[in-house]
């Protein structure tokens, strides 16, 4: 007897564990570790994974796996145990892991329906809703006021069955094609008896004579101008058939793509590829820190490290932050490896995630380029995996469960044995200790391609232009740049750490600003619809023009967004071209490429923007780039915002004179004198990273200690606050005296969707007890959570204090 482990798709703690279930006959051979299986659950049908096949089980009397959705599994043994892994890591279920490494499309649906199972008569007020249909959606008997007594007598008396149907959503793309049923000769002789009045049944067979290949149906009805009604009677005679060909749906255009040979490398990337070829070579589990200023040609070494990895026949996953997964970075890898790549990314439809997650599984490419997901990339041969702007925090995923990509490509690099390589000009305090120590192996590359010297950078304090009696969001410094580059035709980026109109919306007779009424949040002024936005929950308004609180007619906007710089900036020099590339101006597909494709065509003298334009981009006529609001990254409360603010203005300064002509940097501030911008200034990582290391030996943060945060919310304050209290009390009482605790205290945004927030935070160097007292406390709060709307989520490596 054959017997499958599945893990369940019902995410809750006590179901967290394996179940045994019977393989019936039809489908041994067919199940196997790592495959989707429908199996009943209570009185419902869920999707689960199967974990393993034995022969025997503890218990006696087994139900049987219902049905099987893959045919191939679509996790390896690798994955399989990598989940398990990182739920017990992460202090998530097996059942989240396993789903966060496939396409949402694979995840199942699930849909409750109501089957009459007699020719007899259910009571009338059933059978209006019934209509004379045996199958209905239990949905729509819910809707249509249906009696549950009435239900419930039914199922008991056999007259109806209620079902739970599993639906898996994917759907492959198929066309219809057309082709010759028969041989030439015999084509001839059937064109030889149809009447010469059936002009164009005698074109599509003339067609096929003349060509052997088949043709999507839709292409031989616009070459010929004919319908199906004309081809009907030659397939009815059995010429010609339609055959379903299953094809990829392609996010981008292979025409389009120029082939790429290897470039020659410098010293210095010779100096740095080298140790990368050695491990490659010699199949060594390695983690490589690329230590390399912005234009220095690292992502040459990653395309050439590749290369060796192909050439023995293995693959190659590739992580890009989202935001720098342009089309130019797309272009570079295709043009190097052509059909052997595949990207994954959130910009891309279901339907081509899914396509491009199925080549993998088919072994169809050899190498992934995508966002953080993609580091779960179904491969069996991995040969390296590089983790480029390594900094980046949209690696670590924000939901359970709360991986951080970096680690999993730990994980995965061990078990195949391959180098790990971390990219990046900023990397992360903790990633450049562990290469200072000796953990990770250090490859410096401190100069720029061709010798070009890092863009000058000046500092614009704005508290001076203020005194000056410029009351503008721009230096007149930066105004005259501006103005200069447009005369010699050359580009501007200008940076905004803002999306929106302006920042907040206020009443300057009684102070009050316009909040979001679910979010301890102001609402932000977006011009364009003239609503006020909450960019947490999506509650939005008309603008006010009378204050809620004091009904005065004094409200003005504060603050500075990227529309309202757009607008400014057009004030200030007419004629200007501008495109604005923000979350608004990005939401529909192809936007992103779109406008970045107008910026290299010159059609625009600037590209403003938001985060996105701060990383991957390469315009070589861009000479200018200026920062406008720094200041409000320096203010939040989080440990890391010299880190984040240092990693962005060298990030973005890095947009400037990348190719032949020279560029330049202004930076306007009201804080010039912060050690993160003033050693931005001077692309001077090596003192940044010493003097904020004092700063966190001194205050007790990582890489000094490790953090834990534990983040409870609830729609009622007192009980959020009571719990965070009695978990904090929980871990004073079984961790050691070496574990610092802080806490209960409010979030940094107290409430969001009407839920408050509080946490409690754990500083530690080394707690044994740490991960099976925080499973205990989820334990114990198990049963409130699934009935009393209680949230409590565990962060193992905080990255997001907000």
């Amino acid at each position: 007897m054959k017997i499958a482990s599945v893990i369940v798709d019902v995410p809750t703690s006590q179901t967290n564990h394996t179940f045994d279930y019977q393989v019936p006959k039809s489908l041994q051979g067919i199940v196997q570790a790592g495959v989707r299986v429908i199996v009943p659950f209570g009185r419902r049908k869920v999707m689960g994974f199967v974990m393993e096949l034995k022969e025997e089980s503890d218990f006696d009397r087994l139900k049987e796996i219902e049905e099987v959705l893959d045919l191939i599994p679509v996790l390896t043994p690798e994955l399989l145990k990598l989940g398990k892994w990182l739920a017990n890591e992460m202090v998530s279920l097996y059942i989240q892991t396993y789903q966060a490494m496939l396409p949402s499309i694979l995840k199942a649906s699930y849909k409750k329906e109501i089957e009459k199972l007699t020719d007899e008569d259910l009571p009338e007020s059933m059978e209006t809703i019934f209509a004379g249909r045996h199958v209905i959606d239990y949905d729509e008997f819910v809707e249509r006021q249906g009696k549950l007594n009435e239900l419930r007598k039914q199922i008991e008396e056999g007259n109806v069955r209620f079902q739970y149907i599993v639906k898996g959503k994917e759907n492959r793309k198929q066309l219809l094609f057309l082709e010759a049923a028969k041989d030439v000769t015999l084509l001839e002789e059937a064109l030889l008896d149809i009447p010469k009045r059936a002009k164009k049944q005698r074109e599509i067979l003339q067609f096929f004579i003349q060509n052997e290949h088949p043709i999507e149906q839709r292409i031989l009805f616009q070459q010929l101008k004919t319908s199906s009604s004309t081809l009907q009677p030659l397939v009815d005679k059995g010429l010609i058939k339609k055959t379903y060909k299953e094809i990829y749906r392609n996010p981008y255009e292979d025409s389009q793509i120029t082939p790429t040979q290897a470039l020659p490398l410098s010293e210095q990337q010779n100096k740095a590829i080298e140790p990368i070829w050695q491990s490659v070579a010699g199949n060594l589990h390695e983690i490589f820190l690329l230590h390399g200023v912005t234009g220095s040609g690292k992502t040459e070494v990653y395309l050439q490290a590749i290369e060796r990895v192909l050439d023995k026949g293995r693959e190659a996953i590739v992580l890009v932050p989202e935001i720098s997964l342009t089309p130019q970075m797309v272009h570079r890898f295709k043009g190097r490896f052509g059909k052997d790549v595949a990207v994954l990314h959130s910009g891309l439809s279901q339907g081509e995630k899914f396509d491009e997650w199925t080549k993998i599984q088919r072994k169809e490419v050899k190498v992934v380029v995508g966002a953080r997901s993609a580091i779960f990339a179904p491969f069996e041969n991995l040969g390296i995996i590089i983790i480029d702007e390594e900094h980046e925090t949209s690696y670590k995923q924000d939901e359970q469960p709360k991986y951080h990509a970096r680690e999993v490509a730990k994980f995965r690099g061990e078990y195949h044995q391959c180098p790990v390589v971390l990219g990046s000009a900023t990397p992360i305090l903790e990633t450049y200790a562990r290469a200072k120590k000796g953990v990770y192996s250090l490859l410096e590359m401190p100069y720029r391609m061709n010798n070009n010297a890092m863009p000058p950078v000046e500092i614009i304090d704005m508290r001076e232009e203020l005194h000056a009696g410029n009351r503008t969001m721009f230096s007149r410094r930066l105004i005259d740049a501006i103005k200069d580059k447009m005369d010699k035709g050359e580009q501007i980026v200008l940076f905004l750490n803002r999306r929106g109109y302006s920042t907040f919306v206020m009443c300057r007779e009684c102070g009050e600003t316009v909040k979001c009424p679910s979010c301890d949040i102001a609402l932000t002024y977006h011009k364009a619809t003239d609503e006020l936005k909450c960019h947490y929950c999506n509650y939005h308004i008309r603008m006010v023009h009378e204050c809620p609180t004091c009904q005065s007619l004094s409200v003005r906007y504060f603050g500075t967004g990227t529309q309202k710089v757009e607008e400014a900036l057009k004030q200030l020099i007419p004629e200007v071209e501008i495109i604005r590339m923000d979350v608004d101006t990005t939401r529909k597909k192809g936007a992103h490429e779109r406008l970045l494709s107008q910026f290299s065509e010159k059609k625009a003298h600037i590209l403003l923007g938001t985060q996105m334009i701060a990383k991957g981009l390469d315009f070589e006529n861009v000479t200018l780039v200026g920062v406008l609001a720094i200041d409000t990254m320096l203010q939040l409360p989080d440990f890391r915002s010299s880190e984040k603010t240092f990693q962005l203005l060298t990030q973005v300064s890095g947009r400037a004179g990348r190719h032949h002509l020279p560029g330049e940097v202004i930076i306007q501030t009201y804080t010039p004198e912060h050690y993160s911008i003033e050693l931005a200034s001077q692309y001077d990582y090596e003192q940044f990273f010493y003097k904020e290391m004092e700063m966190r030996k001194q205050f007790r943060y990582p890489p000094y200690y490790y953090l834990t945060l534990i983040h409870v919310s609830h729609p009622n304050e007192i009980k959020a606050y009571e719990v965070t209290k009695m978990i904090t009390k929980l871990l004073r009482k079984h961790l050691t005296d070496q574990v610092t605790i802080l806490g209960p205290t409010p979030s940094p945004i107290v409430r969001i969707n009407n839920r408050y927030r509080y946490q409690c935070m754990i500083k530690y160097k080394n707690e044994p007890n740490q991960l099976a007292t925080i499973r205990k406390i989820l334990q114990y709060y198990h049963d409130e959570m699934i009935k009393n709307d209680l949230m409590i989520q565990v962060d193992l490596e905080p990255y997001q204090l907000m």
